[in-house]
């Protein structure tokens, strides 16, 4: 897939998604900023990883994207039409493409229906007539594409599985429903390791067989260098920093980006010990009380009084890679 000659199957412009709080300002009820003017395109094929540390915003603007949260403004252009302004009937023709798999494929699982049922419920959601035979065949080779047994998996209920399992079963319901765009939102954080790889290798042999693409929602950076081919960090709502998944352990620019990087574990004694660790100042702001200008500049040891005073763009610095900081040449960590 050839970014320049292909057009996006999603173009994000300045989305925001804003909510309404109890707490008193100045100017009435406090608002939080979850999502402040992110823009970004996906092209079909691929998998654009969305990372930052937990209340960043990277599950709200998956849930926005898909209209699971109805946008407080911005454009959400899938196939060119903009489906952050559709109505909810005329929403229904999307819905089978754009598919969500949940972080915690227990809670996200109806626990009084079997393994079939569950299936059969997403396969016959188009109201199409089918043959029981027809629905059993097809929930049959959803559970065999994920690599659930069918005879042994069909009839049992979410209880009686593993969470690896359940995972399984919590794509293949995704895939019932023949997607193109299918939003992770940290499909792996609640596994074990060893179950993690496991379900990334089955994420991109699907994307393989099938042609599916991914918007890859995840804190940590190894699990995302893994499987996406461009990678977006965010962070107190913003997008800061876009780039090819091969560029983030070599060339980041953004002073929160290297941050992340350093925190990130290595099996190598001898790199770990020569390693430059940056340890941030302070604490996350509150999104109730965001600062002005760049939200990283509280604790940013690059900072000038300009950062303290706007908010920087996101520029291209070339071969697609995009950064908002000022002073992204002059960071010395």
């Amino acid at each position: 897939m050839k970014k320049e000659t292909t057009a996006p199957l999603l173009e994000v412009k300045n989305l925001k998604m804003y909510f309404q709080t109890k707490h008193k300002g100045q100017n009435g009820n406090v608002v939080v900023k979850a999502v402040d003017d992110v823009s970004f395109s996906v092209y079909p094929g691929e998998t654009f990883g969305l990372v930052g540390e937990s209340g960043c915003g990277k599950t709200t603007t998956g849930k926005a994207i898909l209209r699971v949260l109805d946008p407080t403004d911005g454009q959400v252009i899938y196939k060119g039409r903009d489906i952050a302004k559709l109505s909810r009937r005329e929403l229904k023709s999307f819905r089978r493409e754009l598919q969500l798999i949940f972080q915690d494929p227990y809670s996200s699982l109806d626990p009084r229906q079997s393994v079939y049922s569950i299936l059969k419920e997403a396969v016959c959601a188009d109201h199409k007539h089918r043959t029981e035979a027809e629905i059993r065949e097809r929930c049959d080779e959803l559970m065999t594409l994920v690599d659930l047994d069918p005879v042994m998996m069909g009839d049992r209920y979410p209880h009686e599985m593993s969470g690896g399992q359940r995972q399984r079963l919590g794509i293949a319901r995704a895939l019932a429903c023949n997607p193109e765009l299918i939003v992770c939102d940290e499909p792996v954080s609640a596994l074990d390791v060893s179950i993690q790889a496991q379900i990334i290798n089955l994420f991109a042999d699907l994307q393989e067989k099938l042609g599916l693409t991914y918007i890859f929602v995840a804190h940590d950076l190894a699990v995302v260098r893994h499987i996406a081919d461009r990678i977006g960090v965010m962070y107190l709502g913003h997008l800061i920093e876009v780039m090819d998944s091969a560029e983030l352990f070599h060339n980041s620019l953004h002073p929160y980006t290297r941050a992340l990087l350093s925190a990130v574990p290595t099996t190598d004694y001898y790199g770990e010990k020569g390693r430059n660790r940056v340890v941030l100042e302070g604490e996350v702001p509150s999104p109730l009380h965001a600062p002005t200008g760049c939200p990283f500049h509280p604790r940013c040891r690059c900072c000038t009084e300009e950062c303290k005073q706007k908010m920087p763009p996101l520029q291209d610095v070339g071969d697609g890679h995009f950064v908002a900081c000022f002073n992204y040449k002059n960071v010395d960590y």
